[in-house]
């Protein structure tokens, strides 16, 4: 199932997409579970499915705005390094080397309000913030059961779906803190929809591109990943208890605008199109 949460006549839904359609939640079903996170804290996937079955209303994607699959997630988790790339920024000779893999995961957190959803802009940050803003393609794992101590091999049980993610960058705040150079205000998206994980025969085999204006600027495929999904959520869960609706953004490979030479920042008016093998693209433009 592809499954997207949507702003309509200045209501906030979600439902199943079909095609160019997407068909909306009964109002009964919508009262019971009022976001996806509450559908799939109550493991009512199937529930959904059944209720949108039985509705005869249509709506065309190209008539509702889209909105992040999981509008209200308790947490957003990000994976640093986890492909082999070159540094966003440059050392004292002004190159970027690669970086060596990391011995260890590295995590850090997105804050409520820094992603907006297929089709909306990015807010180019103000000021000097503005000049070194960047992308990040990303494969984003949807937590369906929660759970702590999760076993590496037990943890695709606890995923739900998959969905794709522009980690936002301002390299320039980077060097002040992690945080700060990820959390700017609507600076990533996150879409177009969320992809149930029966959906994905491969997880391994995932794809990932990142089209800048057109020009294919990130390639990759979810093997390459330096610390693989079950690992992730064996590491993150070792940590804290996980919980579903949670997003696990995987990391994202070489080809940012940071680490090109010439590097390549985003700018006023350009287009950005991340693509994910069996979930879809998610397209934002700048400013």
């Amino acid at each position: 199932m592809k499954i997207a949460s949507f702003k309509h006549d200045s209501s906030d839904l979600f439902g199943l997409v079909q095609d160019e359609f997407v068909v909306p939640a009964s109002r009964s079903f919508v009262e019971s579970y009022p976001t996806l996170r509450d559908v799939i804290t109550a493991d009512a996937l199937e529930q959904l499915a059944a209720d949108c079955a039985q509705s005869d209303q249509n709506i065309a994607l190209s008539d509702v705005q889209l909105l992040p699959p999981i509008t209200n997630p308790q947490r957003i988790i990000c994976v640093g390094i986890n492909y082999p790339k070159r540094y966003p920024v440059a050392d004292e000779n002004g190159e970027f080397p690669f970086m060596p893999a990391p011995e260890n995961i590295i995590l850090f957190a997105k804050l409520d309000g820094t992603l907006v959803g297929h089709g909306q802009p990015l807010e180019i940050p103000v000021g000097e913030a503005a000049e070194t803003f960047d992308y990040e393609g990303e494969i984003t794992v949807v937590i369906g059961k929660g759970g702590r101590h999760i076993p590496a091999e037990n943890a695709f049980d606890h995923i739900a779906g998959y969905t794709i993610m522009n980690d936002g960058s301002v390299r320039g705040w980077q060097k002040h803190s992690v945080h700060a150079g990820k959390n700017f205000a609507n600076s990533g998206g996150c879409g177009p929809w969320m992809v149930t994980a029966d959906e994905i025969d491969d997880p391994f085999g995932m794809t990932l591109q990142t089209r800048l204006n057109g020009e294919l600027v990130q390639d990759t495929v979810a093997s390459e990943m330096v610390f693989a999904i079950p690992e992730l959520i064996a590491y993150i869960s070792h940590t804290i208890d996980l919980r579903p609706g949670d997003l696990i953004a995987t990391g994202s490979p070489e080809g940012s605008g940071g680490s090109r030479k010439p590097q390549r920042f985003l700018r006023t008016g350009d287009q950005l199109e991340i693509s994910v093998s069996g979930v879809g693209t998610l397209k934002n433009r700048i400013g």
